[in-house]
Formats: structure tokens, C-alpha cells, sequence
């Protein structure tokens, strides 16, 4: 009643180039050394622009983008700011004092914040 797949892999059909009822208009791929250079160059450019349509990868490509501005980001930031140096004139000590005075408060309480004016 039901043939197994094994089976129904195994029979051969009739040829598909002799049921296709959309046969090909050319012959593919062309004998190049019967055409014109500018004819040859002209399917080697379409060629070209299908394969780079076929294997262009948008989100893959956008995220390695994102991924290198982060890390060198990430590295410029680092050296900047946390690296040491370990000499005496560090080159961004200046930047990392004003960087450290700027967020030391954020962790810190403020005793004058926590209380209520007379008025209010």
C-alpha cells in the first residue's frame, strides 16, 4: 500500500530533461571561445553580480561590524582610562583624574541629597 522512502529513492523516474516542459532558451554554460570578448565579459559581470547577490549575508555582515567597533571601542577605552603604563608620566593621566572625579560621586551618598529643604 505505502512504498518505504528507501524504496521510492531507489526507482528511477523518467529523465527530468525529457518532462521539463520549460526548456532552457541557451545552452549553459557557453562555449567561450565562441563568443565575442565583450559578449564574454558580459556574462562574466552578470555572473559576478548573481554570486555576490547569492552569498551576501546583510545581518552577518552588519554584526561583524558592530562587533569590531565594540572591541576596538572597548580597547581604546581600556587603555585610556584602566591600563597601566607603568611609568612615570603616564600619557592619560590627566584624562583618568578628571574620569575618576566624575565617577566617584556616583557610588558615593551625598549627605546634603538625602534631606529635605525647610521650604519645600
Amino acid at each position: 500500500m505505502f512504498r518505504s522512502p528507501i524504496l521510492r529513492a531507489l526507482d528511477k523516474g523518467p529523465a527530468y530533461i525529457d518532462t521539463n516542459l520549460y526548456t532552457a532558451k541557451r545552452l549553459w554554460p557557453p562555449d567561450f571561445s565562441k563568443l565575442s570578448p565583450k559578449h564574454q565579459f558580459r556574462l562574466e559581470r552578470r555572473y559576478r553580480r548573481r554570486s555576490k547577490l547569492k552569498w551576501a549575508r546583510p545581518k552577518w555582515t552588519k554584526a561583524v561590524k558592530i562587533a569590531q567597533l565594540g572591541s576596538i571601542v572597548f580597547v581604546a577605552v581600556y587603555g585610556v582610562l584602566f591600563a597601566d603604563w607603568k611609568q612615570e608620566n603616564e600619557p592619560f593621566q590627566g584624562v583618568r583624574t578628571k574620569f575618576r572625579e566624575m565617577t566617584s560621586s556616583i557610588w558615593t551618598t551625598n549627605p546634603e541629597r538625602g534631606q529635605r529643604r525647610e521650604g519645600a
